[in-house]
């Protein structure tokens, strides 16, 4: 496991901007799925954000690979970092606040720490990442309130849906370690992609039929944000803020995004959390902050 890195100043100002960048994507996806249905939404995704890192590694004139091997490995990668949470995440955000969705979503480095430790002999389950877990799973049952444990509902499917998202991700996390170490982070993203791309398009077309490309302009302002910005560009600024932080301390990207999803949430369209919510994030919170702690000290 790598050391623990010091976060300087331009390491936290990337750090910060990426929680910006993601926390915003919860209302442009919201927004867009006023107009078109789930899984065009995430087609729309992961094929505009494909092209957009091809042209990258084009134009940086990166090697590709042409291992079967590898590009198979790029199509799990895109099933569980792309097409499995991006549609029940998108599909979650129907019934339930952007917000909560967000706030539910940084349960993400929680699982991650159990996968890990399930996966790898220097990610082992100390004590402190214990409470940092303990914490985390806390305060996602906080947030979800402890009455939709007792009554079971759509709000309730739709946030298991999302926390069934963030599991794929913490899955996505551990395959790239093993089947994609060595490769260049801008090839595994737009292959990834790729193999998501591959994935969603026909189900896509056998569930909302073909897309429609006469949208409003506000469609198309949100589909540019989350496929361009917030997917193409939150990964290129993702590894770069990887090199100059270390993982452990880009996890606290995950404490940046639920309050920029809750404002704009509340701002673009009148959402109110309730309380527990807000309880919930706290308790999550501290359990991240333990966890990179923990982190900086093995």
């Amino acid at each position: 496991m790598e050391p623990q890195k010091h976060l300087s100043p331009s390491a936290w100002a990337e750090l910060l901007l990426l929680g910006v960048i993601w926390g915003a994507s919860f209302i442009a996806i919201r927004v867009a799925l006023d107009t078109i249905p789930v899984m065009t939404s995430v087609l729309h995704r992961v094929f505009w954000a494909m092209l957009a890192l091809w042209i990258v590694v084009w134009v940086k004139k990166l090697s590709v690979p042409t291992s079967p091997r590898i590009w198979g490995a790029f199509l799990m990668m895109g099933l569980l970092n792309n097409a499995i949470p991006f549609s029940l995440m998108a599909w979650g955000q129907l019934y339930i606040e952007t917000g909560l969705t967000s706030i539910l979503n940084a349960a993400t480095a929680v699982f991650g720490v159990l996968i890990a430790a399930m996966f790898f002999k220097d990610e082992r389950l100390t004590l402190a990442r214990g409470v940092g877990v303990g914490l985390g799973f806390l305060g996602v049952a906080i947030a979800i309130g402890l009455k939709n444990f007792a009554t079971f509902n759509l709000q309730s499917v739709a946030q298991l849906a999302i926390i069934a998202g963030t599991v794929s991700y913490a899955l996505a996390g551990a395959w790239a370690r093993i089947k994609l170490s060595g490769l260049s982070p801008i090839v595994a993203a737009a292959g990834m992609l790729t193999g998501s791309t591959i994935l969603i398009l026909p189900v896509s077309l056998v569930v909302d039929g073909l897309p429609v490309l006469n949208l409003p302009a506000i469609t198309w302002a949100a589909i540019a944000y989350y496929a361009l910005i917030a997917t193409a560009g939150a990964y290129l600024l993702y590894y770069r803020v990887l090199a100059m932080a270390g993982a452990g301390n880009l996890m606290l990207v995950t404490l940046v995004i639920p309050p920029v999803a809750i404002v704009l949430g509340t701002l673009v369209r009148d959402e109110t959390l309730p309380p527990q919510a807000f309880l919930g994030f706290a308790v999550l919170a501290i359990g991240l902050l333990i966890l990179n702690w923990s982190r900086s000290r093995d």
